[in-house]
């Protein structure tokens, strides 16, 4: 089949839709179709993914990670299925009002639903706005809706129409390459590059720090660390990931007394990934709001034998199991955090053991090949 995959944001661009795009292309590019991806040319960008065609479009107007993109129309003539990552504001939209000429080509629709978008001030009131009036419209027109989790879905903001037509949703998790993310001692060169100790204890946060990714919560993550200044092990933080909001975190780990024992990696690409997950004691995912749907960093900490500790949010905790293979703690619950990092710092085994657990658990449920034949069975049910 012909395939276009339309995102909003995609390599080397640091986000969660734009690396499930990614590897869901790839997948699907192993399995025979003919694959193009699309999405927005927010500026220069030297490509990091090169086994996969791109097609970079410049929007008409653009903020943030919305783009307006009104020449869907025609450069989407011609495929079979439109698989449309959501939230993508502007270019949902303009897929909507042209919903009928893609029908009447025989292009089926699949809207691959991340997140609900909560947002800050005024945005905050814009995304409540749309949610009410174009979200379910948007919703409405796709011929089939995925879902990362149903758990995070029948709490979001589509619950009602879930509701309503259950057959219209399917579930399809978020994946990891477990060839690519593996159980491997510390990396020596790491260590070395950033100043660590390998005695020290390594916490660490994946994911991107820059407005759009308000609702990591770092800073609670940041606060918690200070907790644990009195401790019997020595621990570093590292904090991968770049953005506008970085120096702030910065900021605040200096005032908190920790910015000596904080280490910011800024940007990471793709393929270093794995090390970063491989130096950890703990990976954390401190979000909290219902921005965060999933946890795709969650996944790959776990294939790499990592425990977690992550909020108690819908979709989050579907795939830490608490008490099995992480923790999770109360959202913006510094104190609560604290603990359950040093919990896992104090008690290696225990860490161990979960980290095991997680990494039996992707191979059951989120290796990327099983997902890509989740998404090509899906495909041809449509045809």
């Amino acid at each position: 089949m012909k395939i276009a995959i339309i995102t909003p944001t995609f390599p080397p661009y640091a986000g969660g839709i734009g690396n499930v795009a990614a590897a869901n292309a790839r997948e699907l590019i192993k399995l025979g179709h003919e694959v193009r991806v699309f999405t927005p040319q927010y500026g220069p960008v030297t490509e990091e993914i090169t086994d996969v065609p791109i097609q970079r479009i410049k929007p008409l107007l653009r903020y943030g990670n919305g783009a307006l993109i009104t020449s869907f129309g025609w450069m989407l003539r011609g495929f079979d299925i439109l698989h449309l990552h959501y939230p993508f504001f502007g270019g949902a939209e303009m897929i909507w009002l042209q919903r009928s000429k893609l029908k009447a080509r025989g292009s089926k629709l699949i809207i691959h639903y991340h997140m609900d978008v909560v947002g800050e001030g005024m945005l905050k009131a814009f995304f409540k706005l749309h949610k009410k009036i174009l979200l379910p419209r948007i919703i409405k027109m796709a011929n089939r809706v995925i879902v990362t989790s149903l758990d995070y879905a029948r709490q979001s903001n589509i619950a009602a129409a879930i509701e309503r037509q259950p057959n219209h949703f399917v579930e399809v998790p978020n994946g990891v390459d477990l060839q690519s993310f593996t159980p491997q001692p510390k990396p020596p060169a790491l260590l070395k590059q950033h100043g660590i100790d390998p005695e020290d204890k390594v916490v660490l946060f994946v994911g991107g720090l820059d407005r759009a990714h308000y609702f990591k919560g770092v800073g609670y993550l940041i606060e918690a660390m200070s907790r644990l200044r009195e401790t019997d092990y020595l621990w570093r933080l590292v904090v991968v990931g770049s953005g506008e909001l970085a120096s702030a975190y910065r900021d605040l780990a200096a005032q908190l007394n920790i910015g000596s024992k904080t280490v910011f990696t800024g940007y990471v690409p793709g393929e270093l990934l794995p090390q970063y997950y491989q130096l950890a004691d703990v990976a954390v995912l401190p979000s909290v709001d219902a921005s965060e749907a999933f946890g795709l960093t969650l996944v790959e900490a776990m294939a790499c034998a990592r425990p977690v500790v992550a909020t108690n949010l819908p979709g989050v905790r579907s795939v830490v199991s608490d008490g099995q293979n992480g923790l999770l703690v109360n959202p913006k619950d510094a104190d609560d955090l604290a603990s359950k990092i040093h919990y896992l710092l104090a008690n290696p085994a225990v860490g161990q053991q979960f980290g095991q657990a997680g990494r039996r658990k992707v191979e059951q449920q989120y290796d990327w090949r099983i997902i890509g034949k989740q998404l090509d069975e899906l495909y041809h049910k449509l045809k």
